[in-house]
């Protein structure tokens, strides 16, 4: 997962990476789709290990163009998991009482707690995104936000919160592809949004934007990785190895039990079959 991942102080141009690249795993659809079911289990007892250990804090932030995939990612990587350890938080148009309020207030009321996942549907973000595509504030305002971001997120990780975040990287051609898909289709026409079309005649701005945020907030505490998101199999899969490597790379271990197990085993095996 290297190559997606954004090194501390790497220019981002987005034309050099293809949301179409699938070279990271040597198979195809199938065999991903198999291999997906492997990483699903251990994921769930990972996320039970983080849950039981009672430790370390994990966010994820998940970013993308209209249509990239975020709600399929998180139904996709996290399907199976215990949802009394994971939660997902999402980001819509700042309500007036968050408007009174600096724009990270409302995002570090969701932050996790020991033992929790957290999962960003949008983010912190958008306020060096659509804020700067739409000019909702002085590009002075902006501007400063990036190194606030840094050191909101520095000091997230020095309490113990484990960040990784995904921008999902798809291509124009793909997001006109899924608009006329979820059109065509009943079960998915709640989820367009006539705005969309409007979004993306900003498409260029949009990119722009991204390259800045991927290139000044990738840090070695809090980096950004580069997601492939047209071949949705290939996305799933490049997130959940991630994930998955991260919390390997955590070395969280069961707590012990503060009694004594065989005794207490002892105990209960000369109980009578009725109390």
């Amino acid at each position: 997962m290297k190559s997606y991942r954004v090194k501390s102080g790497q220019k981002i141009d987005l034309s050099n990476f293809d949301p179409s690249d699938a070279s990271g795993f040597k198979g195809g659809k199938k065999d991903a789709q198999d291999e997906q079911l492997n990483l699903t289990r251990q994921l769930i007892t990972l996320q039970e290990l983080l849950y039981a250990e009672y430790r370390h804090k994990v966010l994820i932030v998940l970013q993308a163009m209209d249509t990239g995939g975020k709600d399929g990612t998180i139904s996709h990587v996290f399907e199976g998991v215990n949802p009394q350890g994971v939660r997902v938080a999402g980001f819509k148009e700042p309500t007036p009482i968050e408007m009174d309020h600096d724009y990270l207030w409302r995002i570090h009321q969701q932050m996790p707690g020991k033992g929790e996942i957290v999962i960003f549907n949008r983010s912190h973000y958008e306020d060096v995104l659509i804020v700067r595509v739409h000019e909702l504030v002085p590009p002075e305002v902006w501007k400063q936000r990036y190194e606030q971001i840094n050191a909101f997120e520095k000091m997230l990780s020095e309490e113990g919160t484990t960040i990784l975040k995904f921008f999902l990287n798809i291509s124009p051609e793909e997001q006109k592809q899924r608009l006329i898909d979820r059109l065509k289709d009943k079960t998915k026409q709640w989820k367009f949004n006539p705005g969309d079309l409007k979004e993306r005649q900003l498409w260029k701005k949009y990119m722009q934007a991204y390259e800045d945020v991927l290139s000044r907030t990738s840090t070695d505490y809090a980096p950004w990785y580069i997601v492939p998101g047209n071949r949705k199999w290939y996305r799933d899969w490049v997130v959940t190895t991630t994930i998955i490597d991260a919390l390997k790379d955590l070395d969280m271990k069961y707590p012990t039990p503060g009694f004594d197990v065989d005794a207490t085993l002892k105990d209960i095996e000369d109980l009578p079959g009725e109390p």
